[in-house]
């Protein structure tokens, strides 16, 4: 590896906690590790998962405009930008806090990051991705009566709304984040896979938010590219990549080829849900060019997985 890195830190949504106290504790407890790799001298920009997070602001705006009518319903793309600034100053405070303590003299920014996404993309017609509280029958239907454009599913003992994950196609603001990182700064960006916006063709090419989620994974991964990192790292709950997770006969492994990372994800290796995503993100990575590499590892580790002692490393 190059002694000075551009690494992109993608942070779990849930290993951050559900709620704000619990937040706060956990990026104090992962600010050290964090800082011993910005220490290094190497380039660093954090990007994060929320989806706990949105999930508590739509709730509150929900429940507070039932029995408010003052009180708007928010949609997604507000909700996201949100929980980018809450989540982004929890973690500005955690990381200044450390700084100081080492006597250390650096900068943290929270870039609120937007996504340009294709207004044509085939997930609009069928979104899949459900988001909010389940709902009863009667209560969807009235949502959609009051807005044409939710729809919802059936899911479990109720009904979920579901929208669109669209491909990102560009980081708005990625011109500024690397401003930010020639200037020494720590960045914090493109958190819960960024805010989705498209074209805005009637007022001047201007952007649009759309609710919509894109999957928080794609979108570290495609901020790594946009940025042109040298390292991708997912830091979870867990200590690596598993053959076999949750069996009896799970397997620990710490190193992958793009080709064998490729061949175990197709076999259905890593599940749907979690690990796969991340996976697959970091195949993308490392083939945009060979020279990359992404590691996987355990969020209580950070400082040991960046310097490749921990967790799982994928690579050409």
């Amino acid at each position: 590896m190059n002694q000075h890195r551009r690494i992109v830190i993608s942070l779990g949504g849930l290993a951050l906690g559900d709620e704000v106290g619990q937040q706060i504790e956990r990026v104090r407890q992962i600010a050290p590790a964090l800082l011993d790799v910005i220490q290094a001298e190497d380039e660093v920009i954090i990007t994060h998962g929320n989806g706990p997070q949105v999930h508590t602001i739509q709730r509150a705006f929900a429940v507070a405009s039932t029995s408010d009518e003052k009180v708007p319903v928010i949609d997604l793309p507000e909700c996201g930008a949100m929980s980018q600034g809450y989540i982004g100053y929890h973690l500005q405070q955690a990381l200044a806090a450390e700084m100081h303590k080492r006597v250390y003299r650096g900068h943290v920014a929270t870039v609120v990051t937007q996504i340009e996404v294709d207004a044509d993309d085939p997930s609009f017609d069928h979104p899949t991705k459900e988001i909010g509280p389940r709902l009863t029958k009667e209560q969807a239907e009235s949502l959609a009566q009051q807005d044409p454009t939710f729809k919802f599913v059936r899911s479990g003992t109720g009904y979920r709304r579901v929208v669109a994950s669209p491909r990102p196609r560009k980081v708005v603001e990625y011109e500024s984040i690397l401003n930010l990182l020639d200037n020494d700064f720590i960045v914090i960006a493109c958190g819960g896979g960024g805010i989705p916006v498209v074209r805005d063709t009637d007022d001047y090419g201007c952007y649009t938010g759309v609710p919509a989620i894109i999957e928080k994974d794609w979108a570290a991964e495609f901020l790594g590219d946009n940025c042109d990192a040298d390292l991708f790292v997912f830091l979870t709950n867990v200590d690596c990549v598993y053959l076999g997770f949750g069996t009896r006969g799970q397997q620990p492994v710490g190193d992958l080829t793009v080709r064998q990372a490729r061949a175990y994800a197709d076999a259905g290796e890593f599940g749907t849900d979690s690990m796969e995503p991340k996976v697959r993100a970091a195949i993308r990575f490392c083939e945009e060019r060979p020279d990359r590499e992404c590691i996987i590892g355990s969020i209580v580790r950070a400082a040991d997985v960046v310097a490749g002692r921990s967790g799982t490393r994928i690579h050409y």
